[in-house]
């Protein structure tokens, strides 16, 4: 016999009549008892069989009911609405190309696969920690916006709505960023109202915010580096003090390109998007307006090399397997040379950089996994100014 905790879950659609979602360790046994009743599998891993003959969908039911028993599967009648349909219903009436797909969770461990992708502290945090969610509605935009709503746990009626993520992120008990859950009502005209009006201008405020922590702390891994280089040499040794050649530095001066490189492709990546939505004149700080331009004009100087990069990557990663790994880096810290002098602009005007993008608001919808390079299509004309300090070599 199916253990007890395995279980089929009856909930009722307007489109689809009477659903069955299996739960629990024997998923599968139930899966199987689903389709002898005769219902329909459908995209997503919900049953179903229409209402529209009374006649048919009561013998499907009452088959249910006999296989269910005789494999020991427990059957549960929500009170819910099939929450299929209430995702597709909150779906279509946010502004945009929204759409909602069901997935379900039949066994616990399925759903631990949410944690790495769940950018929330929240409500629906705990939910998740602390019960089963066996099914959810994913909410997708269209340009990588991934919203996830569940059922409220402990409630008769309402949901969870919180936010999904590709990125990697901090702790998100720790990171000053994260979004907080929403709680919906149980009606979807409401709840998709909250979400474009309240839950979207947060969260895109959350991820203006993410990706400047992200910039900022490729920058300070550079400097770091660069800081680190200069030490060894001025002193002309090691910190243990092991003394420096020629060869030892100009190695080391390629292994700082190198990292260099790789740090400040997350720096082009992610900020042409936020310093093209910075306007010192009407910030505390209009004085910034040069170091703005001067930003802007190092992104586009190193575009040619960030769109080369992108052409060679998997080029290089197919030479990975004859270079020898010092030859490998050696070509990525060419790069990096050829980026180094925008490199240097970002590290000495990174502080103007910072209390703009801090002083600015987003706009528009803003997509939480990681957004593809924007091309600056001119560079600006910077107004007459004293050249931004460099970092010394």
């Amino acid at each position: 016999m199916t253990p007890p905790s395995t279980e089929i879950a009856l909930s009722t659609s307007a489109t689809l009549g009477l659903v069955a979602i299996a739960v629990g360790e024997n998923y599968q046994k139930a899966n199987q008892a689903i389709e002898a009743a005769g219902l329909t599998r459908q995209p997503g891993g919900a049953y179903a069989v229409p209402l529209t003959d009374p006649k048919a969908a009561r013998r499907a039911a009452s088959a249910l009911a006999a296989h269910a028993y005789e494999h020991g599967i427990a059957l549960v009648t929500s009170t819910r609405r099939y929450l299929g349909d209430v995702g597709t219903e909150i779906a279509a009436q946010l502004p945009g190309n929204w759409s909602a797909q069901l997935e379900i969770y039949s066994l616990p461990l399925w759903q631990d696969d949410l944690w790495c992708q769940l950018w929330e502290a929240g409500e629906i945090h705990a939910a998740l920690q602390n019960h089963n969610v066996p099914f959810a509605s994913v909410l997708r935009d269209g340009q990588g916006t991934e919203l996830l709503l569940v059922e409220r746990p402990g409630q008769s009626s309402g949901y969870l709505l919180g936010a999904l993520t590709d990125h990697e992120k901090e702790d998100v008990l720790e990171d000053p960023t994260t979004p907080s859950t929403m709680v919906l009502p149980a009606e979807p005209d409401r709840a998709a109202a909250l979400i474009a009006g309240t839950f979207l201008p947060l969260y895109r405020n959350a991820v203006h915010h993410r990706d400047l922590n992200t910039v900022l702390a490729a920058l300070e891994r550079i400097r770091g580096e660069h800081r680190r280089l200069q030490g060894m040499k001025e002193s002309g040794h090691y910190a243990d003090g092991v003394p420096l050649t020629g060869r030892i530095t100009d190695a080391l001066e390629r292994s700082f390109t190198d990292l260099a490189w790789i740090q400040f492709r997350t720096v082009a990546d992610l900020a042409p998007d936020l310093i093209a939505r910075c306007d010192p004149g009407s910030s505390p700080w209009p004085g910034d307006q040069a170091a703005v331009v001067r930003l802007r004009s190092a992104l586009a100087d190193s575009e040619a090399a960030m769109r080369e990069y992108t052409t060679l990557n998997d080029d290089l990663h197919q030479l990975r397997r004859l270079l020898q790994t010092h030859e490998y880096h050696h070509v990525r810290a060419e790069f990096g040379l050829s980026a180094r002098p925008a490199i240097e602009t970002w590290l000495a005007d990174s502080a103007a950089f910072e209390r703009q993008v801090r002083a600015a608001k987003p706009a528009g919808p803003t997509a939480l996994a990681s957004s593809s390079q924007r091309a600056l299509t001119s560079r600006p004309v910077p107004p007459p100014a004293a050249p931004a300090p460099t970092v010394h070599r």
